[in-house]
């Protein structure tokens, strides 16, 4: 009786510990051109493929990056027409949300927010 209740013991452990996965394990990344930025989304286009995402930001977002990921900025310092990397997730009522923002340049390097 008591080997059964240790593997049921065991396995409510596994089961709690896979539930509450960090949200870095379900984040994707998107690079593109912003064609659309507010103050509750973000639109960015994929320049090879053509691909446009739109990306909801929550009201306290504070995550736009400069070139050492270092320093934050507003979310008033991204433009329509700058290349961004965006992390992201669609965890939250299955909608798409950044969770950072990375200025970056056309070859994919981070750049610093003018």
């Amino acid at each position: 009786m008591r080997h059964v209740l240790l593997r049921g013991f065991a396995a409510l452990v596994f089961l709690s510990l896979a539930a509450t996965a960090t949200p870095a394990w379900a984040a994707s990344t998107f690079y593109g051109l912003t064609i659309h930025v507010s103050t509750n989304n973000i639109k960015v286009e994929d320049p090879r493929t053509k691909q446009v995402l739109s990306f909801e930001i929550l009201p306290a977002f504070d995550q736009v990056f400069s070139a050492d990921g270092k320093t934050t900025y507003q979310m008033k310092d991204v433009h329509d027409g700058q290349y961004v990397g965006i992390i992201y997730d669609q965890k939250a009522l299955g909608v798409r949300h950044a969770d950072k923002i990375y200025i970056m340049n056309n070859a994919n390097q981070r750049i610093r927010v003018p």
